[in-house]
């Protein structure tokens, strides 16, 4: 489709849409209650002013909607879409990400350079402090490496800290990784992770805004993307985190959201390690080891088809037994779905009948 959107709407439309959610003080909530009071963003543009204050919103939203700022942003906006690998999702989207969709607040369009496809692909969040030691930043790293060549996604936030620890962990392995920002794609932020953003990108990965393109950081923007992250994923590994941390917010996020908590322990004299103590007095999982989350999403395991229990000989094991192969060379050469593929190399390796070298997975003789 024209524009970098598969969704079949009329340009008119999308340039409505756009415009739309450019307006100051339309979070998701308004931007779905105009839709559906109006079934479509071109009605809700020309209706008047009145009919948007009956339905409770503030003058602020409505005034600017046919100005010239808010039609120059949409046109900027068509322009970028233009660009490769530039794409938009809508909540209405067949490919919008059915985890995040069940969120109330679930971003009504989400902006994404790199492939879309990703966000619909297992993903683990992974959090913590932006001021992380070097062990915190290197158990990030190992554990991004570990679960990203296991086939999962890693998610996080772009932030200096945990969060770029992690990025770099799952790129080191030539995994995939996800990046949601709190600032618009046009406006990269912090300006230290320029190239990793770009590094995300270029080996397949993805970064994603439900903020207009142009929106510069605003501290009140980062919670908000923190729900993202949390709606992306199954579950949330928090490394190092002190009590204030944002992390906790993503955090408790994920368990209200019904997803997995994990929490990395520290040391009781360290302050970074607290906010993850405070999370496992709250019952999130410790997890000392990926073997701790693997087993933890045995959960998510089972409802993978019949054909991710492991039989006496495993068809999975066959192809090891004969060639190291990677997650996606196993699911060509299966012609099982990656998440069955995975769900039963998580099996096989805490049965201890494979084991993994960096990106590739090797059978074990008996």
């Amino acid at each position: 489709m024209s524009h970098g959107t598969r969704h079949c709407i009329s340009p008119a439309e999308l340039e409505a849409r756009l415009r739309l959610h450019s307006l100051p003080e339309l979070g998701p909530r308004r931007f779905r209650k105009l839709l559906t009071a109006f079934d479509s963003a071109s009605a809700a543009l020309s209706a008047p002013a009145s009919a948007w204050r009956a339905l409770g919103l503030p003058a602020a939203c409505a005034e600017p909607r046919r100005s010239a700022e808010v039609r120059e942003r949409a046109a900027a906006a068509l322009a970028w879409l233009g660009a490769q690998q530039h794409h938009l999702l809508m909540w209405d989207d067949p490919d919008y990400p059915g985890l995040l969709a069940e969120l109330s607040d679930a971003p009504p369009l989400l902006f994404i350079a790199g492939d879309p496809g990703l966000l619909e692909q297992p993903q683990l969040a992974m959090v913590g402090s932006r001021r992380a030691s070097r062990p915190g930043l290197d158990t990030a790293q190992s554990f991004a490496r570990s679960l990203a060549a296991g086939g999962f996604v890693i998610t996080s936030g772009l932030a200096l800290g945990i969060d770029g620890a992690a990025h770099q962990g799952a790129l080191d392995v030539a995994g995939k990784t996800i990046a949601v920002l709190g600032t618009g794609l046009q406006c990269l932020y912090p300006q230290r992770h320029k190239a990793l953003a770009a590094a995300i990108v270029e080996q397949g990965g993805a970064l994603v805004s439900e903020l207009p393109l142009d929106s510069p950081p605003q501290a009140s923007n980062f919670p908000r993307r923190n729900r993202i992250i949390s709606g992306l994923s199954l579950g949330v590994l928090v490394v190092e985190a002190s009590p204030s941390s944002g992390s906790l917010i993503t955090a408790r996020l994920a368990a209200e959201q019904g997803r997995e908590v994990y929490a990395i322990p520290g040391s009781i004299h360290h302050p970074g390690a607290r906010g993850c103590h405070q999370l496992i007095r709250d019952g999130a999982t410790l997890v000392e080891s990926i073997e701790h989350i693997l087993e933890a999403l045995r959960g998510w395991q089972a409802l993978a088809p019949e054909s991710a229990a492991v039989p006496a000989q495993h068809p999975l094991l066959e192809l090891l037994h004969a060639a190291p192969h990677s997650s996606e060379a196993l699911a060509a050469a299966s012609g099982w779905p990656l998440s069955e593929v995975l769900a039963a190399l998580t099996e096989l390796e805490l049965d201890g009948r494979i084991a993994r070298e960096g990106a590739l997975w090797l059978g074990r003789t008996a």
